[in-house]
C-alpha cells in the first residue's frame, strides 16, 4: 500500500498536472431522433491533433454476448509458436461478421432496420482489429459509441442506463476477458506499466463510481486478497484488479504501478474524478486512437 494521494502524483510526468488540472468532463442528455432518418456508413474523421476539440465540441460523448461467448467454445485457439495473436480469432471474427446483421434485427423495430447500415460498424470494432489480432480502449469505445446510437434511437432510455452498465458492459466486458485469454490478443497501443490495463478503461470508471460512498471498502482494499476473493463478482472494479493480478506476473507495484498509487487516494470519488479526465486525456483526446473513430448521422462530425 501507498501514502494517500488527492490526485494520481506520479502518473505519466509529462502530462499529469494537465489531467489533475483539467475540468471534469460534464454529461450531456442523449438527443433522440426522430424521422426522416438519414442512417449513412459511418466514416474515419480525426486526421489530426487539431480535429480533437472539434470532437469534443460535438454533442457525441458518452452518455448477445452469450451467442459471441459460445463461438469462442467452437472455436478453439490453434497450436502456434507465437503466444499472442492466436489465429483462430479470424475465425471467430469472420464468425461475427457474418452473423452480425441478424444479430442487430432481432431487436431492431422496423422503422429502424436501415440503422444497421451505421450501427453495425460500431459493433463489430468494439471487438478487437481481427488483422492485427488486437484489443485496447479505442475498441471500447466503439462499445460506447454502439449504445449511444441506441440510446439516440430511443432503444435504450434513460431508466436502462444503470442497467446498461450493471448488465450488458459487464457482460460485455466477460466476453473480451474471455477472448483476451483464449486467443492472447495483442494489447492495442499499450501504455507498457504507465497505462492502467493493458486492454481498457472504461470499467474502472464505472467500477470506482460503483464504490463511491460504500462503508467499508476504500481504494486501498484492492491490495487484501481475501476482499478481491469475495467481493470481485460484485464491484466491478474489483474484478478488474484481479484479472489484472491473474494475467501478470511479479509484484502489483511494479507491473501496475498507475492502479498501485490509485489505491492511495483517500475516496472512491477522488478516484473516479481522476478516471474520467484521465479517460479524456489519454484515451478521447490521443489522435493515434480516435484517428480510427467512425462518424455517421447519429454521431455526426
Amino acid at each position: 500500500p501507498v501514502k494517500d494521494r488527492s490526485s494520481y502524483s506520479t502518473c505519466r510526468p509529462n502530462n499529469t498536472e494537465a489531467v489533475i488540472l483539467a475540468p471534469l468532463p460534464k454529461s450531456q442528455k442523449v438527443l433522440t431522433i426522430a424521422p426522416p432518418f438519414h442512417f449513412v456508413t459511418p466514416a474515419k474523421k480525426i486526421t489530426s491533433p487539431g480535429d480533437i476539440p472539434k470532437f469534443h465540441d460535438s454533442a457525441a460523448l458518452f452518455p448477445l454476448s452469450k451467442s459471441c461467448g459460445l463461438w469462442v467454445d467452437q472455436i478453439p485457439p490453434v497450436q502456434q509458436s507465437s503466444r499472442y495473436g492466436n489465429t483462430s480469432y479470424r475465425t471467430w471474427h469472420e464468425r461475427l461478421t457474418e452473423n452480425v446483421e441478424s444479430l442487430m434485427l432481432r431487436f431492431l423495430p422496423d422503422d429502424l432496420k436501415p440503422s444497421t447500415v451505421e450501427i453495425i460498424p460500431y459493433f463489430t470494432e468494439r471487438f478487437g482489429n481481427s488483422s492485427r489480432i488486437d484489443y485496447g480502449t479505442g475498441h471500447e469505445t466503439n462499445f460506447a459509441a454502439w449504445l449511444y446510437c441506441l440510446a439516440r434511437m430511443g432503444i435504450i432510455k434513460e431508466e436502462d442506463y444503470h442497467a446498461v452498465v450493471a448488465r450488458v458492459f459487464v457482460k460485455y466486458l466477460e466476453l473480451m476477458k474471455k477472448l483476451q485469454l483464449i486467443y492472447w490478443l495483442e494489447p492495442a497501443g499499450s501504455h507498457g506499466v504507465w497505462g492502467l490495463d493493458d486492454y481498457r478503461f472504461l470499467p474502472f470508471i464505472f467500477g470506482s463510481s460503483q464504490l463511491i460512498d460504500h462503508k467499508y471498502m476504500k481504494p486501498k482494499s484492492i491490495h487484501n486478497d481475501d476482499i478481491l476473493d469475495n467481493f470481485s463478482s460484485e464491484y466491478m472494479y474489483l474484478s478488474c484488479i484481479q484479472f489484472v493480478k491473474k494475467v501478470k506476473q511479479g509484484p502489483f507495484a511494479e507491473h501496475s504501478p498507475l492502479l498501485n498509487d490509485i489505491s492511495g487516494v483517500p475516496n472512491w470519488n477522488k478516484v473516479n474524478t481522476g478516471m474520467l479526465k484521465m479517460h479524456k486525456a489519454e484515451v478521447l483526446e490521443k489522435v493515434p486512437i480516435m484517428q480510427h473513430f467512425l462518424f455517421g448521422w447519429l454521431i455526426k462530425w
